[in-house]
């Protein structure tokens, strides 16, 4: 056995223990003295608690004279006086620093890690002084082993009282539920969510910056509770005013059993801070589940409060520099036993169980000499960061050693295990999981014999974990922490002027930058993602502060977002929601066309009245300019109550205004019109055509539009009012308003009777040079109908649907030269008779068959025997049989059916057509 000699009397003088409860002070006094040495160092128990003391010191001495390390990290400058340690990372030199402190010295009594707290009790020491904080039940094993020891004792600063059972919903603010397994606590934190916005979380199993992050998001009191395991009992320092235990039992890597009233105070001791009192206590629903609560004793209530506790009467120990000849001396060292009576053979920690493992493993055929041993111990002492249990772990650590045995392990293999673990995607357990195997890397890195480029993969290491940290920081602040709950449960019972909304640029509300709901023009709707429960105290928030901010918003829409409004649906809009309803008065029929009537809709509900009131006559203001393009129709408004304009010119332009500026004269009554008022309604801009009457100004792009926004013309529009729209560019049986058929296109009605009127001069220069010979055929010139983009069929379909019949010129005989003869063209109007049974067709064709072969399209002069244009007894020229006016030769082939030269799809109107070419 090999055990260090106990302190010299001398060593023993220096030595001061400072013993008490939690809340004393302790490490706030050891970090007061250490400052007042010209060098220090101090062990802790946990990662964190010795960067928050890091922090501390380095405020006080500067960056550059205090250093950290870790089994993972390792800050150090080359000038650091001050040393802050975990306990496994303090070296055992005595002497070095002149001063040296212990925290939490009584973890000597842990079976996992008492051993390390129990050497460095025995044997860390200070040229000046050193100090051994802990618990009052570490008292006998300071007297025991440091003889001559100075024992101080220190009281707590607060009371700390029992408040018994309490309901999680009922739970107090600044409260911390302590729970003993992973679904515990997550089970207390998501119901802490639903009850009270959320908790932040602090388990053993988080990396120390994700449970420094935790922490500090509850310090920083974004969240009013904290979901702890024991680990909270360890030094952390937070604002607790109650500590609520879920459960009193916990699994101790062997079986489960009730705390002990020493740890159930180093828990509950975390409550209350200073001179602030606390209190601890259970939470009701979370006992045997045999209906009897969770509750303490009476002795373990009087323990806590009087914080007396039975003393320790043995720790742990093993011994930390053993003999490394070989590996059967190692293992006999690590299991020798103490020769001191409160000393106790520390159980088998999973260090020395895979040390255990491999040496009988054909790998220990690999381990010789003192010094390869010794490597190979350092190898084994790797912590499981993972918990992959003892197997596992000692295969990763055989691994390891095949490459530490033959040297370093190269940078380049280091860095692609390293990126392997960059990765930010996955949920809470594989980003832990993901966190712990860095760990086990970043401990890699920092062994100075371990690695090639140290420093840098070291670097690259800490970096990843980091970025793992707050990865897994946001993935439990997501989960568990509802914050726009938690914001607005502090803000109830406040004033509306006091609830701190904001509204957005893109239009959310915010409280203190969490979303509320988002306003939709002057329509408030809450988060969707809120739940059922939320949702209630969302709206009301948001209600509260509505009107002052809808006010704002009013005026600022009117001053500098009028160009945002549109008009869509009969309504004045602005982002998608309807404002206002325009109506227009009168009654279908009536010709009126005034001034617009507007109603606000229940978007606008919630404006102040002064500011709803301005927000009417702003809107109003605006649509009378938007009105411009329909001056036209006002005027034809205007005709229409005109008493001197006649019955009958008031009739039709009364038919002209409810059709929005475009009517077939063969809907627009003509005959009962009397020549004289022509003039009259010319002079209004209404354009007497030969299919169509209407008022060419409506027919730009600005007023159909807006027509059609307004609800006052339903039918399909086309923005641009191209002259010309090609086959299927409108829906079937869905021609846009002011288009007229015209064979497989739709010609715009102004542009069709430009083409009419050639037509119609063409022939009337015909007239005038032959007066006496009837129906002589003319010339007509396709130039302008191409011009605006009709083919030359759909043209010659157009024509003949106001009359005009094209006799097809022959073609040249084969091999002939010299210009084509140009087309005969006659005009050749339906008889009343013939447009009776036409109209008659039209609307047998509106109302839809059921037959099943006889369906047809209903566009008149398709689907038809055309008839053959030519006069009687001229011989045909058959080109099938190669010879002019020859008998056709047979032929099993059909027939080349003719070009269409029939009317256009829509049915022309000749209702008082002679009257039109009179003038």
């Amino acid at each position: 056995m090999t055990q260090s000699p106990p302190p010299r009397p001398a060593e023993a003088a220096r030595v001061r223990a400072v013993l008490g409860p939690t809340n004393t002070g302790k490490t706030h006094l050891a970090i007061e003295r250490m400052c007042g040495h010209s060098s220090g160092m101090m062990g802790f128990p946990l990662r964190l608690l010795a960067r928050e003391v890091y922090d501390r010191v380095r405020a006080i001495k500067g960056d550059k004279q205090v250093a950290l390390i870790t089994g993972e990290e390792r800050i150090e400058p080359p000038d650091a006086r001050y040393f802050l340690c975990t306990a496994e990372a303090m070296p055992r030199t005595a002497g070095q620093h002149a001063f040296v402190a212990l925290d939490e010295a009584q973890l000597g009594a842990d079976p996992e890690r008492g051993h390390i707290f129990t050497d460095r009790l025995m044997h860390a020491r200070g040229r000046e002084e050193t100090m051994i904080l802990g618990s009052a039940t570490l008292e006998p094993m300071v007297k025991a082993l440091i003889p001559g020891a100075e024992v101080t004792s220190r009281p707590r600063f607060s009371t700390l009282s029992h408040a018994g059972v309490c309901k999680l919903s009922r739970l107090p603010k600044r409260s911390a539920v302590v729970a003993f397994s992973v679904e515990q606590v997550y089970a207390m934190a998501e119901a802490l969510r639903r009850f009270r916005g959320g908790a932040a979380v602090v388990m053993g199993a988080l990396s120390p910056e994700t449970r420094n992050k935790q922490v500090a998001m509850f310090q920083a009191g974004e969240v009013d509770y904290i979901v702890a395991t024991d680990a909270i009992g360890m030094g952390l320092n937070l604002d607790l005013d109650h500590v609520a235990f879920a459960s009193l039992s916990k699994f101790d890597g062997r079986r489960k059993r009730r705390l002990t009233p020493s740890e159930m105070a180093q828990i509950a001791g975390r409550a209350g801070r200073h001179q602030r009192d606390g209190t601890f206590g259970t939470l009701s629903g979370t006992g045997k589940g045999d209906g009897e609560p969770l509750q303490f004793t009476d002795e373990e209530v009087y323990a806590i409060e009087e914080h007396k506790f039975a003393p320790l009467t043995h720790l742990f120990w093993r011994d930390a520099d053993p003999r490394c000849d070989s590996l059967e001396r190692l293992i006999a060292a690590l299991e020798a036993r103490p020769d001191k009576p409160v000393l106790r053979p520390a159980p088998e920690a999973i260090d020395l169980a895979v040390l255990k493992r491999l040496a009988a493993d054909p790998i220990a055929d690999t381990v010789r000499g003192a010094g390869s041993v010794r490597r190979f111990w350092e190898a084994c002492s790797l912590p499981d960061f993972r918990s992959l249990g003892i197997e596992q772990h000692a295969r990763f650590v055989a691994r390891l050693w095949d490459d530490l045995s033959a040297g370093y392990l190269g940078a380049d293999f280091v860095a692609a295990r390293i990126a392997e673990l960059d990765r930010m995607q996955g949920d809470i357990d594989t980003l832990q999981g993901r966190i712990a195997a860095i760990r086990s890397w970043a401990y890699i890195c920092q062994r100075p014999d371990w690695v090639l480029a140290r420093d840098e993969m070291a670097a690259r290491a800490r970096a990843v974990e980091a970025k793992l940290s707050d990865a897994l920081h946001a993935r439990l602040t997501e989960r568990f922490v509802n914050r726009r709950t938690t914001l607005l449960m502090k803000s109830l019972g406040q004033d509306a002027s006091a609830l701190p909304v904001t509204l957005e640029p893109d239009g959310h509300l915010t409280v203190e930058g969490e979303s509320i709901g988002r306003l939709e023009g002057f329509r408030f709707h809450v988060d969707p993602t809120a739940g059922v429960a939320d949702r209630r105290m969302l709206l009301a928030a948001g209600e509260k502060a509505l009107p002052a901010l809808l006010e704002s918003r009013a005026e600022w829409l009117l001053s500098q977002g009028i160009a945002e409004l549109e008009i869509s649906g009969g309504a004045i809009r602005w982002q998608g929601r309807a404002l206002a309803e325009i109506a227009f008065p009168g009654h279908p029929g009536s010709g009126n066309f005034g001034t617009p009537k507007l109603t606000l809709t229940r978007d606008v509900a919630l404006l102040p009245d002064a500011a709803k009131t301005k927000l009417e006559a702003g809107l109003a203001a605006w649509l009378d300019k938007q009105l411009e393009p329909l001056e036209p129709l006002r005027k034809l408004a205007e005709a229409a109550r005109d008493p001197n304009a006649g019955s009958q010119a008031r009739a039709l332009v009364i038919t002209l205004i409810e059709a929005r500026g475009v009517i077939s004269r063969e809907e627009a009554g003509l005959e009962n019109l009397p020549k004289e008022m022509r003039p009259y309604l010319r002079k209004l801009g209404v354009t007497f055509g030969a299919l169509d009457i209407f008022d060419a100004p409506l027919l730009k792009p600005a007023p159909r539009r807006l027509l059609h926004a307004l609800g006052l013309d339903t039918r399909s529009v086309q923005e641009a009012m191209l002259p010309v729209l090609a086959e299927g560019s409108w829906a079937k049986g869905r021609l846009p308003a002011g288009y007229r058929y015209a064979g497989a296109q739709a010609i715009r009605v102004d542009l069709a009777e430009k083409i009419f009127r050639a037509a119609f001069d063409a022939r009337a220069k015909v007239v005038e040079a032959h007066p006496k010979e009837r129906n002589r055929p003319f010339r007509v010139d396709l130039a302008l109908a191409v011009s605006v983009g009709l083919e030359a069929e759909n043209a010659r379909r157009l024509l003949g649907s106001a009359g005009f019949r094209c006799e097809r010129a022959r073609p040249l005989p084969e091999g002939a030269h010299g210009p084509a003869a140009p087309d005969r063209w006659y005009w050749r109007p339906r008889r009343p008779e013939e447009r009776e049974a036409r109209r008659d067709a039209r609307r047998g064709a509106e109302r839809p068959r059921h037959g099943k072969a006889d369906r047809k399209d209903s566009r008149p002069g398709e689907g038809k025997p055309r008839q053959d244009s030519k006069p009687r007894g001229e011989k045909r020229d058959d080109r099938r049989s190669g010879k002019p006016g020859g008998r056709p030769q047979r032929d099993s082939r059909p027939p080349l059916p003719k070009p269409d030269t029939g009317p256009a799809r829509a049915g022309g109107a000749f209702d008082k057509l002679a009257d039109l070419l009179k003038g």
